[in-house]
């Protein structure tokens, strides 16, 4: 497969993963050396089993829509650590605290970290041996608005109660 080609699916799983607002977004670019058994992890975190289910769908929803389908799902029922691979990269989705104790940007601390910006540019030069990579993450917050239900109308059975 094409670098660009990768690099665009990729992407789609990022802005799949921001869409349904995923936190904490790491792109890790693995170490041909590294004993990876892919090119990119994509890790992102969901805050209770329902978001990480749901992010891992959308992940898989838009990828199969580009004709990319998923090798492999794992994880899925639990919903706490949802790995979904596509072979040249794999799809990390982690409810908050399996996130915490599984530590893979700790675990694959010499893999190159990305930002999302990075992945749609052209390609850049290659950094001079002995440099370091940055880490980046993102987060995204969000303010829960609460909103009062609309008045419900009253039912037959108890407009019947009311004449009672």
């Amino acid at each position: 497969m094409k670098k660009n080609e990768l690099k665009q699916q990729v992407a789609s799983a990022i802005q799949a993963c921001l869409d349904k607002k995923a936190e904490e977004i790491s792109i890790l670019e693995m170490e041909k050396g590294s004993g990876a058994f892919t090119d990119y992890f994509v890790l992102c975190s969901g805050t209770n089993p329902r978001q990480v289910q749901a992010i891992a769908d959308e992940v898989e929803l838009r990828l199969k829509a580009a004709g990319v389908p998923p090798a492999h799902v794992e994880g899925y029922k639990q919903g706490e650590w949802i790995l979904v691979d596509y072979l040249d990269f794999v799809v990390h989705v982690f409810s908050e605290k399996a996130r915490k104790f599984y530590d893979l940007e700790r675990l694959w601390k010499t893999a190159k970290r990305l930002e999302p910006s990075e992945l749609a540019a052209k390609p850049r030069a290659k950094a001079a041996p002995g440099t370091k990579a940055k880490v980046i993450k993102i987060k995204i917050k969000t303010k829960a608005t609460k909103t009062k239900p609309a008045p419900r109308k009253p039912t037959a059975a108890a407009a019947r109660r009311k004449k009672s």
